[in-house]
């Protein structure tokens, strides 16, 4: 049995030398491993030295139950040693290997992040000519009603190629977690008025019946995401119109459902109407990306499937959720509960029924001609007076030469030449003019990502406005801006 045990024990040493020689081959090329050659060398030679006393002690000595239990403990002891460093070097290697996939992914997706504003900015562009021209064509009285017709499909077709870029970038931005939201005191009476003076125009050229109705006073003024509530209201209302034909009714209302007594408000926000509708079996997909009913209703209607999963994913951002009910060929209902954290102060109600954008001065700053002339195209249709810079560095000597409540607004391009636009709107802010702190700068952009609007607003801009900007949007987007400084 002492022989057996010396014996057993030298072959497990053989085992434990092949052990650390394919040890040091596997991980010695690992490029991390450099300068452990010669450590894993010695100890080869080591454990050789110690197989040979091994069989020198078994053939030649006369070894005891002692020696020959402490020989094989001591292979024992290797065997162990050994499968621990390939345990403990196999953990280091996936560490290494988890961390350069995590590096490769956030090269990966900041290159993908790079190559969507490059993308998106390139795409809007011609989008902002497309929708500027057709817009100006529509207010010519002269159209014979088939062109105006033509040119409304135009347009339909403009904007809906706008809503499939504006919802791939939220969703990648959504996906990726670095949409932030933008916290701001806000009236929720205004805001809705936005939302409804749009919609109602859309139903009315469409021949639908437009129906809002708020429950409870909404007078009171909330801290929140005032543009991504804008969005998700506007994107229910847009598929409203969207899918139902005329004569048909949309309908809007609004609710506290609770409230906690510390402030937080939980609204109810409601959305139906009297079109196609959805099958009861494809109702717990509606809000799946790329989810669709059938191939009919995109040819017929349009749509990417995109938009209501958007919508669900910016208001479980918000902290809400969002729920539907339908039946085909009767209509459709959107239920949104969202909570909203009241302001300690009230935020003045906006009253631009008086505004008029007439006589109203304008800087528009934007190094591509033709965009600065659809631009002040569209501006001058409603009397304004309009000034061109080409870029943020002209556009900041216009302003430091000019006298006081001379601009009533400056509409600023983000990429120009010479100086960007967020490098002029700080220079703009530090100047010493007297208009430097209360001037209106709203970026008017091909640039849509939240890092562009966070940006915009962190260099002092008061607003972001997404090329191609819509018309009616831009407008009242104006006489806020104009009205806020009058009353501020």
């Amino acid at each position: 049995m002492i022989h057996g045990m010396i014996y057993l024990g030298s072959a497990l040493m053989v085992y434990n030398i092949y052990g650390f020689i394919h040890f040091g081959r596997q991980f010695g090329n690992q490029g991390s491993w450099e300068k452990a050659d010669r450590i894993l060398a010695i100890t080869v030679i080591l454990l050789v030295f110690f197989l040979l006393g091994y069989l020198t002690i078994g053939i030649l000595g006369i070894p005891d139950l002692m020696t020959a239990g402490i020989l094989f403990g001591g292979s024992i002891f290797v065997f162990i040693v050994c499968k621990l460093l390939e345990k403990i070097a196999r953990q280091i290697q996936d560490k290494e290997h988890i961390q350069a996939e995590l590096i490769a992914s956030e090269a990966s997706n900041h290159a993908k992040n790079t190559f969507l504003a490059s993308v998106s900015h390139e795409m809007r562009t011609p989008m902002n000519v497309i929708i500027g021209l057709n817009d100006i064509c529509l207010k010519d009285p002269t159209l014979t009603v088939e062109t105006r017709e033509h040119l409304k499909k135009v347009g339909a077709s403009a904007r809906h190629l706008l809503s499939l870029i504006n919802n791939i970038l939220v969703m990648n931005s959504l996906d990726m977690d670095s949409a932030v939201q933008q916290t701001s005191t806000f009236s929720l009476a205004d805001t809705v008025d936005q939302v409804n003076a749009i919609v109602s125009v859309n139903c009315e050229e469409k021949g639908l019946t437009y129906h809002f109705s708020a429950l409870d006073d909404l007078r009171k003024s909330y801290i929140g995401d005032e543009l991504q509530l804008k969005q998700i209201l506007f994107s229910l209302l847009d598929n409203a119109v969207k899918y139902t034909k005329a004569p048909g009714n949309v309908d809007f209302s609004i609710a506290c459902e609770d409230s906690d007594g510390e402030g937080k408000d939980t609204f109810r926000f409601t959305v139906s109407d009297t079109g196609v509708g959805i099958d009861k079996d494809f109702l717990p997909r509606v809000f799946q990306v790329f989810s669709q009913e059938d191939a009919s209703s995109t040819t017929l209607y349009g749509g990417s499937g995109l938009g209501l999963a958007v919508t669900k994913k910016i208001v479980e951002q918000l902290g809400g959720t969002i729920t539907a009910s339908s039946e085909k060929n009767v209509g459709s209902v959107f239920t949104i509960l969202l909570p909203l954290l009241a302001a300690e102060e009230e935020v003045i109600p906006l009253s631009t029924d008086s505004i008029s954008l007439e006589g109203k001065r304008i800087l528009v700053v934007e190094d591509l001609p033709e965009n600065a002339e659809i631009i002040q195209d569209l501006l001058e249709l409603e009397g304004v007076i309009t000034e061109h810079a080409e870029n943020g560095k002209i556009a900041l000597d216009m302003f430091l030469s000019s006298p006081p409540k001379y601009y009533d607004v400056i509409l600023m391009d983000l990429r120009m030449p010479v100086m960007d636009g967020l490098t002029a709107t700080r220079e703009i802010r530090a100047s010493h003019h007297p208009d430097a702190k209360t001037v209106p700068i709203a970026a008017l952009t091909a640039n849509a990502f939240e890092s562009d609007v966070r940006q915009s607003l962190s260099a002092g801009m008061n607003v972001h406005l997404a090329k191609p900007a819509d018309a009616d949007l831009l407008y009242s987007t104006l006489k806020t801006l104009i009205w806020q400084n009058t009353v501020g």
